[in-house]
Formats: structure tokens, sequence, C-alpha cells
């Protein structure tokens, strides 16, 4: 089968919604090319440090964000399509970078082998390790958490910063028996490590359907399909049962849109869990969360992301 790889240079602040862009025009994953990783200093914590080569990244300032779509005949309207979603995110304060389009061909097993050479074993916090399907991994802790994606399912690997923090703050924050929301559950990682940290239940909601079945596909993966629901389902829409925990792991203009909705899903006491959030909106958000009846517990800050952790009063 024939797949076109269609490259768009950027800004790492446009990653995130391009991704999700992507994801929605019908690619199942991103490959991100980010000469940071080239220079950013990692903790020992956080797992292995791997060889990177300078030559398999952009120059400084460029972030280049991959994506393979099947080559059929809507292939030039999709193109079309996510290159308008792209300019568009500049009305939303975005800095979109030079934007520059790029469509090439390529076929299945070179698509295939991309997304393995980007992919390894990786700790992301005191518990988690996301591990690929394919890598052989031996738990180094044995409270250690391990999380099995695969790329080829979803467009998420479950290291992005937003993703990190989210898993973090779950950590500190679910306590078994909990029920916990995650809306916009992308590929479920949230709500896999939910219920690996033992909420007795979790309720996986996304708008997009391809992003249902994927999020289904890592749960069963995981084998936490007793504990997690998937619902195709807009935000917080016609849910009625009160939350221990909300998380979202959207864009700051998403969360600013339901912040009201969610303090009537959250239990007194209970939290909310943002991130998504770049840094210039995270004042507005902030303000957005206290003016609904929150506590602001938290600002978590990772390389230009930000995750807000607010309790209920």
């Amino acid at each position: 089968m024939k797949w076109s790889e269609i490259s768009i240079q950027t800004t790492n602040e446009a990653v995130e919604p391009i991704s999700n862009i992507l994801h929605e025009a019908g690619a199942s994953g991103v490959v991100i090319e980010d000469p940071v990783e080239l220079i950013r200093e990692r903790e020992d914590q956080f797992g292995e440090i791997y060889e990177l080569n300078p030559q398999d990244y952009p120059e400084e300032g460029i972030v280049i964000v991959k994506a393979y779509l099947p080559v059929n005949s809507f292939l030039a309207e999709t193109a079309e399509g996510i290159e308008e979603s792209i300019k568009n995110l500049s009305s939303y304060g975005i800095d979109i970078g030079r934007n520059e389009v790029k469509i090439t061909e390529v076929h299945e097993e070179d698509w295939a082998t991309a997304w393995k050479q980007y992919y390894h074993p990786v700790k992301i916090s005191e518990k988690f390790t996301i591990v690929p399907t394919w890598e052989q991994y031996e738990p180094v802790s044995t409270d250690e958490l391990i999380i099995e994606l695969d790329p080829g399912m979803a467009f998420g690997t479950g290291t992005h910063p937003t993703t990190v923090m989210c898993l973090q703050a779950l950590e500190r924050y679910v306590h078994p028996g909990d029920y916990v929301v995650d809306v916009g559950t992308g590929s479920g990682v949230l709500s896999i490590g939910a219920a690996m940290l033992g909420a007795e239940r979790v309720t996986a909601l996304d708008l997009d359907e391809v992003a249902v079945e994927a999020a289904k596909e890592n749960i069963r993966l995981n084998k936490v399909e007793e504990k997690v629901t998937v619902l195709h389902n807009n935000l917080l829409d016609g849910i009625t049962e009160q939350a221990d925990v909300v998380v979202a792991n959207i864009l700051a203009e998403v969360i600013l849109s339901f912040t009201g909705d969610v303090a009537k899903k959250v239990k007194t006491g209970g939290y909310f869990i943002s991130s998504g959030i770049i840094g210039q909106k995270k004042e507005q958000v902030k303000e957005a969360v206290q003016a609904v009846g929150f506590e602001v517990e938290e600002t978590v800050l990772m390389e230009d992301w930000v995750a807000i952790i607010a309790r209920k009063k």
C-alpha cells in the first residue's frame, strides 16, 4: 500500500494543535523532529538517554511534524484542508512559524520503519514507563507501571510534555476507588494511567471516532477494559455523574469553553487537571477555573507547556 508523508515546518508552540489537525484528517500518528531534543538536559530518574544524531533533526528554531496518509482520490482535498486548518491557528494566537508543507509518497514498509526509529521505552514519572508494543522491557522497580502503546493505533506516543504532566498529576491526585473522567482521551493513555493507579472506574471521552477506536484498542492492550469505558462524546455533554477527578489534555481554547461544565461534574474536594495549555494562555485558564469555584493547587511548567491542577472548593 502507498502512503503520502505530509511534512510541516512549524514551531514547538504549534506542535500539539497541528498534531490534532493531522489526526482529525485521518493520520494514524505523528513524528516530531525538534532540534531542542539534541541539547535538552534530562534527569536520570526519567529514564534512559538515547544517542541522537543531529542529521536527523532540522535547524535550530524549526520543528518538523510529519504524518502519513493513504494515497487515495481524496488526498489533494485532505491536504488542502490540513493547510487551511493550520493557517487558522494564527487566529488563536498560536505561532505557526514558516508553515511550509511538503507531501511525498512512501511505501508502507518505510512508514512503519519511520515510527520505530523515533519510539523507545521512556520512563516519564516516578511510576510510569511508556513502552512501544514491539520492544522488550523489564521493569526496574516493583512499583513501576508499564503502559504499552502502538503509535500506529493513535496519534500520541504518551511522551509529549502535556501528556507527561497529566500522568504525573494523576499519580499525585488519583486514589483507589476514584471515578475519573478523561475528556479528549485521544490514545487513551491518561485513562489507562488512571486505571493502573487504582481508579475504580474511568470514562474516556472523545469526539473523534478514530480516537475512540484507538483508545479502545490501547485499553484492551493494557488489560484495563473492565475499568475503562470509552464513549464517542463532545466534551462533558450528557455526563451526569460527578467525578473525583476530571482530566483534560486539550487546547486551552477548548478548556476555556467548558470550565463551567467541569465545575458541575466534579465533586466538592475533587480535582480538575488540565493541560495542552501554551504559556501565553496560563493566566487566562487559571482565572477561568477560579471563576467557577476551583482553587489552583499547582501550576506545572514543562518546556513551553503548562498544566493546571485545581481543587473544587
